[in-house]
C-alpha cells in the first residue's frame, strides 16, 4: 500500500483518538462523582489520571511524526458518553446506577482498545517503533482498566446477592416466629382443656 496514504490515515486516526481522550478527561470526573461504590469511584479516578497521560503520549506521537497535535471531533466517543450519561440519569443511587456507569465505561474502553490497536498496527507498518511502544503502553492500560471495571462489577453483583440473602433470612425468621405463635397458643389451650377434663 502507498506509504503516503498510510501516513494520512495514521494521522487522521490519531486526531480522532486525541479528541476521544480529551472528551473522557471531562466525562470521567462526573461519572466518579455519580458513583456510590468506593471501589468504582477509585477506579474511575485512577483511569482519569491515566487518560490525562494518554493525551500526553498522543501529543508525543504527533511530535515524532512531525505534525501538529490537532484533534478531530470524535462522534463515536461523544455518542458513547451521551448514552452513558442517560443511563446514569435513569437509575436511582445505588448498585443499579453503579452498574450502569460500569456498562457505559466498558463500552468506552472497548472502543479505545480497538482504536489503539488500529493506530498501533499502522505505526508498525510505518516502522515508527517509538510510537508503537507508546501506543502499546496505552492499549495495555485500557485493557487493564476494562478488567478492573469487570472486577468491580462482579463484586457489586456478589454483595447484592449477599444482601438479598440476608433479607430473605430475616424475612424467613419473622415468618417462623409468627407461624410458631398460633401453635404455641393452641398447645396451651389444649393443656388447659386437659386440666379441666382431669378435674
Amino acid at each position: 500500500m502507498n506509504q503516503e496514504i498510510l501516513k494520512e490515515l495514521f494521522v487522521e486516526q490519531l486526531r480522532d483518538i486525541l479528541d476521544a481522550e480529551k472528551q473522557l478527561v471531562k466525562a470521567l470526573p462526573k461519572l466518579a462523582k455519580a458513583a456510590e461504590s468506593e471501589d468504582l469511584t477509585e477506579a474511575l479516578r485512577s483511569h482519569l489520571e491515566e487518560t490525562q497521560n494518554h493525551v500526553t503520549r498522543l501529543e508525543e506521537v504527533f511530535g515524532m511524526f512531525g505534525v501538529a497535535a490537532r484533534a478531530k471531533p470524535c462522534k463515536g466517543m461523544r455518542g458513547l458518553i451521551e448514552e452513558g450519561n442517560e443511563a446514569v440519569q435513569e437509575e436511582d443511587e445505588g448498585i443499579l446506577r453503579d452498574l450502569a456507569i460500569i456498562a457505559g465505561a466498558q463500552r468506552v474502553e472497548h472502543y479505545e482498545i480497538s482504536a489503539y490497536g488500529t493506530v498501533r498496527t499502522l505505526a508498525e507498518h510505518l516502522e515508527l517503533n517509538d510510537a508503537v511502544e507508546l501506543l502499546q503502553q496505552t492499549e495495555d492500560e485500557e485493557k487493564e482498566a476494562d478488567s478492573k471495571l469487570t472486577q468491580v462489577a462482579t463484586e457489586l453483583y456478589e454483595s447484592s446477592g449477599e444482601e438479598e440473602g440476608e433479607e430473605a433470612e430475616e424475612e424467613g425468621g419473622e415468618e417462623l416466629v409468627s407461624a410458631a405463635a398460633p401453635r404455641s397458643s393452641g398447645g396451651s389451650s389444649a393443656k388447659r382443656s386437659n386440666r379441666k377434663n382431669s378435674r
